[in-house]
């Protein structure tokens, strides 16, 4: 039962929800249950089918419609006289500033994507609200609690990039499906549907083209009077026949490596094109649930199909495109939620792997890997909605000493499932609540501002209105309050060259970038730097500064990292958690040592990729976009954590 101390807590809160997917829908409902009477929720989303599984407030006839409005009305139905209020609506928008987050009690978020998570934090930050963070994969979930001036903020830990490949890997010599999937996805599909300028490392050169020709055709142009099964067939040549065949033409890279097998579709299509059993227009409006699959008559998802029967897939969800979907063509981008456009990616990436001689997989594998899916435990989301509620209400009622950060593992850590550790101190060498100094190597004769905003002040920092200042001088600004002589101004700078800026940016240099809307300000120390490793540093420029402090406990110097892992992090918590003997349950008022937190405890499972669709040529990466499915790269023992006290 609750205390009345508690009790008056919580139905004088007002709270707000961020999410309203897997963890929102447990959480919503048990923020009712507990008394809560004033909350707001906002999300972005509508109602998927992918969604019903485990987002239990959401039915087939909500498909479509707002998740933060339908939750809503479902809660509202066992708890009609509780204020919800919610914002079907994008967190970054303008309306969702500082003043409106100021209004809040506490915020507790259940969101899908790093870069959101970066600037609710910030807001959170600025607004001095504190802020409840968490986060699911499968069996595995964690709460944490950031309270400014008290505890890290969310940012204060380096998170783990998305996990990205060499281009050369991914076109040339792929070893793994995943590779595969890659370049299927963000290469192929990308091409032929989605944005025709964006630049892509796909061989697009004609075999009925002179090398030599600068006017050499562009094998992905439909040519007049082609009907689409001809250009069908014409891009599968082209791609899984005449590429590799060209691949094979530099024997130097394989000498070690087993050459691939160019496929044409005159060597697994037999019988002409692909014979559809069924209807291709199908029965439905719906472009989204357009099916290759349905039209061949072909069911289980979980089959694995043989080189034919993806050549006809591959073919017949091409062709689907075109008489179904090509108004939307030059907007498409890949949605694993999207039937049609996972056929094909999982069609091509199986021809594809077939010639490197790669296994083939199943589409319902295919789909996992491309969308990065850690398929959701219902149960693991409930447990954390449940934690985060507990943490919430030690927030309002100011119960510093009880907070915690808790893990949820998978298999008992000494009987126990659930492992509370308490929260770590504020990173002094944290950018964003510490404002420390970072430094940037950046060639600056050869790099252009519009290099260090697109690559380092949005990709990395996750300011989205930036302000970018040398000393007095203002070099760029987005806003819309802006005129048209200072719009082209900026535009200019933009273009030009670092050094020769109108204040132009040198070695040892300071920039200042600020972002308003957030209400954070960063200071950059520029370091000139003439050549950078194209495998390794593919953006042409490093940042630095924003480090692990050093543990303060004399008795261990351990470093345990909570960004990108390293061969000592590995080691510095056992494995096997059975063998640490000084493993035990958390006692409330007891500090407990880093070797008390056992390995799978340390994770930090809200590390997410960035989802603003930024991705630099040289590497190809893969995110995470399902709504409350936190991907962990391949092995799921990634970065471990280091105590403050």
């Amino acid at each position: 039962m609750a205390s009345q101390q508690q009790l008056s807590a919580i139905k004088g809160a007002r709270v707000l929800m961020v999410g309203a997917g897997g963890i929102g829908c447990e959480l919503l409902k048990t923020l009712a249950l507990s008394g809560f009477q004033d909350i707001h929720i906002i999300d972005m989303d509508t109602i998927e089918v992918s969604n019903l599984n485990r987002q239990f407030l959401f039915r087939q006839s909500h498909v479509g419609q707002s998740k933060a409005k339908v939750a809503r009305e479902a809660v509202l139905k066992f708890r009609p006289h509780i204020k919800i209020t919610p914002y079907h609506a994008n967190v970054k928008d303008p309306d969702f500033n500082v003043d409106f987050f100021k209004q809040f009690n506490v915020v507790l978020n259940g969101l899908d994507n790093l870069d959101a998570r970066r600037h609710v934090n910030r807001l959170c930050l600025a607004a001095e609200v504190p802020l409840v963070e968490s986060g699911t994969t499968g069996f595995l979930g964690q709460v944490t609690v950031h309270v400014k001036g008290r505890t890290e903020c969310y940012e204060c830990q380096p998170k783990p990039a998305p996990k990205t490949y060499p281009v050369c890997t991914i076109t040339s010599t792929p070893s793994k499906f995943v590779h595969c999937i890659v370049w299927a996805k963000d290469l192929l599909f990308a091409k032929l549907f989605g944005d025709k300028n964006q630049e892509n490392d796909l061989n697009v050169h004609s075999t009925d083209a002179a090398s030599s020709s600068e006017q050499a055709e562009d094998a992905f142009e439909r040519r007049k009077d082609e009907d689409i099964e001809q250009y069908g067939r014409r891009i599968y040549d082209h791609v899984f026949g005449y590429n590799i065949e060209v691949a094979l033409s530099n024997e130097e890279t394989w000498k070690n490596r087993n050459r691939p097998r160019p496929v044409y579709s005159r060597d697994v299509m037999l019988n002409g094109l692909a014979q559809q059993n069924g209807n291709i227009f199908g029965a439905t409006d719906d472009p989204s649930s357009v099916s290759a699959m349905a039209s061949l008559g072909m069911k289980n998802p979980q089959d694995i199909w043989s080189l034919m029967e993806n050549s006809r897939i591959f073919l017949e969800a091409f062709k689907l495109f075109f008489v179904k979907r090509e108004k939307e063509f030059g907007n498409l981008t890949f949605d694993k939620d999207d039937q049609l456009a996972v056929e094909f990616v999982t069609a091509a990436a199986n021809i594809r792997a077939s010639s490197f001689g790669i296994p083939l997989h199943s589409l319902f594998e295919a789909k996992g890997i491309a969308g990065n899916i850690v398929h959701a435990v219902a149960t693991t989301n409930a447990i954390i909605a449940g934690l985060i509620v507990i943490e919430a209400i030690k927030v309002l009622q100011n119960d510093t000493n009880n907070y915690r950060m808790t893990y949820c593992l998978e298999h008992p850590t000494r009987k126990m499932l659930l492992m509370p550790v308490e929260p770590f101190e504020p990173n002094k060498s944290c950018y964003v609540c510490s404002e420390t100094p970072l430094t940037l190597e950046i060639n600056t004769h050869r790099a252009k501002l519009r290099d260090f905003a697109e690559k380092i002040v949005k990709a990395k920092l996750g300011m989205y209105f930036p302000l970018i200042m040398h000393g007095s001088a203002l070099l760029y600004e987005v806003g819309d309050d802006l005129d048209e002589d200072m719009v082209a101004n900026y535009a200019a700078n933009l273009e030009k060259v670092l050094c020769e800026l109108p204040s132009p940016i040198t070695s040892g240099t300071t920039i200042t970038v600020e972002d308003l809307k957030q209400e954070l300000t960063c200071n950059i120390n520029i370091k000139h730097r003439e050549e950078f490793d194209e495998e390794k540093e593919p953006d042409g420029m490093l940042l630095s500064g924003w480090t692990q402090s050093s543990s303060v406990e004399k008795d261990d110097n351990k470093s345990i990292d909570n960004g990108g892992s390293t061969s000592n992090a590995s080691q510095t918590v056992p494995v096997d958690s059975e063998k640490n003997d000084e493993m035990g349950s958390v006692s409330s008022g007891k500090k407990r040592k880093l070797s008390e937190v056992p390995d799978a405890a340390a994770q930090d499972f809200s590390s997410v990729a960035d989802s603003d669709g930024s991705r630099n040529h040289k590497k190809l990466e893969l995110v995470d976009d399902d709504d409350d499915l936190l991907m962990l790269d391949a092995d799921p023992g990634i970065n471990k954590k280091k105590r403050l006290q």
